[in-house]
């Protein structure tokens, strides 16, 4: 004989009101954006940035925003400095290393040297070389990856702004500075309008178009031809990636822009809620030509990046204690002396006799001393496609796009 297995009044109307209350906290978490999985130990700092930025409902996101900008980041981070210079006890340094590597998910077995003992601070780790066939060029590509990383952003510029993530977007003239009018473009126009002066008085299209011409946009001033597009790339280095950067391309620096500022955590969390955190940091911008036109590379500074070194620039020195808000320092490379030119031929790098700094695809540029971003800004025709996506991880000598 069956029987039914019976159910008293309370228990059912007690598993009927959970159901609803279970939908409606799935909702509010929904809502809230909340994670239905416990946060990684490794990834608690920047959960907790995130945290004190958005913390406090009742004060505006701008009030959140200028409080965490009036940390002491540059301070911190030249303490960050001395702290990496410190040499470690030999017994020390193992279990030190093996922490950092398990924290960040660092690959020893692509380092140049895998024995931990061999690093005598934590610089020296930061700065590891890898060995020479890890990082194979891309042949096919005119464009490699100058950096291990993430691909934050890329694709075309427009209206002279630039995404830093998705939806953030700063100004391209605020970030380059003030630049000189090309060959092609501006100082043309400008030779054609005087020349039209000195003549027979021009039609009044004529004036308009010339008036119109003059007036472009800061993008349209970088290009060298109308049939090129300007392209951009931001790749971002976490602090388990290997931090030194190369040359995406075979190109002709001609100038390096030093750009002063706070330093401010660059993480994509973060950049998502401070508008223009890429022209707020400090960077050194490198600018030049390459085969298409316009080409320029920026190392962008964070937190806790002590310096960012050049190596063919040795005059270049990265946050200092005092500088003057909204400054930039700009060095030619064009008139080269000899002194230069020998320090520019290390490392794979080539010195030009006047011409500026050549350097070759895949030839090492300088490092950080701790993860940060590099944003590549070119000139390219029209037809130029990535192959790329959002998000991606991406290695020195990838290729990044096609003609």
């Amino acid at each position: 004989m069956c029987h039914r297995p019976s159910f008293s009044a309370s228990s059912a109307t007690r598993s009927w009101l959970q159901v609803p209350r279970v939908a409606l906290r799935r909702r509010l978490s929904a809502l809230s954006g909340a994670a239905s999985r416990p946060i990684p130990w490794r990834r608690r700092p920047i959960a907790f940035l995130c945290y004190v930025l958005s913390v406090g409902a009742l004060r505006p996101l701008a009030k959140r925003v200028a409080l965490y900008r009036s940390f002491p980041t540059r301070l911190l981070s030249r303490a960050w400095g001395r702290l990496n210079g410190v040499e470690l006890p030999t017994w020390l340094r193992r279990p030190v290393y093996s922490l950092y590597i398990w924290t960040f998910g660092v690959n020893m077995q692509e380092a140049a040297v895998e024995d931990l003992i061999h690093y005598r601070n934590l610089g020296e780790f930061f700065r590891r070389r890898l060995k020479p066939a890890v990082r194979p060029l891309c042949a096919n590509s005119c464009l490699i990856s100058p950096a291990d990383g993430k691909i934050l952003h890329f694709g075309q510029v427009k209206n002279s702004e630039v995404e830093q993530v998705k939806g953030v977007t700063y100004s391209l003239e605020n970030f380059l500075g003030p630049q000189k009018g090309r060959e092609n473009g501006t100082e043309s126009k400008w030779t054609d309008l005087r020349l039209l002066l000195q003549g027979p008085p021009p039609a009044n299209d004529m004036l308009l178009s010339l008036s119109l011409d003059s007036s472009s946009s800061f993008r349209d001033r970088l290009l060298s031809s109308p049939d090129n597009d300007l392209f951009h790339v931001v790749v971002y280095l976490a602090p388990g990636d290997y931090h030194c950067f190369h040359s995406p391309t075979n190109w002709k620096v001609e100038r390096r822009r030093h750009f002063p500022g706070s330093l401010l955590s660059v993480n994509p969390g973060v950049a998502r809620l401070v508008k223009e955190l890429f022209c707020l940091n400090e960077r050194v911008a490198l600018t030049g030509q390459w085969q298409h036109g316009f080409f320029s590379l920026t190392a962008v500074g964070a937190t806790n990046v002590g310096s960012i070194r050049v190596y063919f620039d040795q005059e270049l020195q990265t946050n200092v204690p005092r500088y003057s808000k909204g400054s930039f320092h700009d060095r030619s490379y064009v008139a080269v002396d000899n002194h230069l030119s020998k320090a520019a031929g290390k490392g794979g790098v080539a010195g030009g006799e006047g011409e500026g700094v050549v350097l070759q695809k895949g030839a090492a540029v300088g490092e950080f001393n701790l993860g940060s971003t590099i944003v590549l800004l070119f000139e390219a025709p029209k037809d130029f496609s990535f192959n790329l996506q959002a998000g991606q991880r991406i290695r020195v000598g990838e290729g990044l796009g096609s003609l």
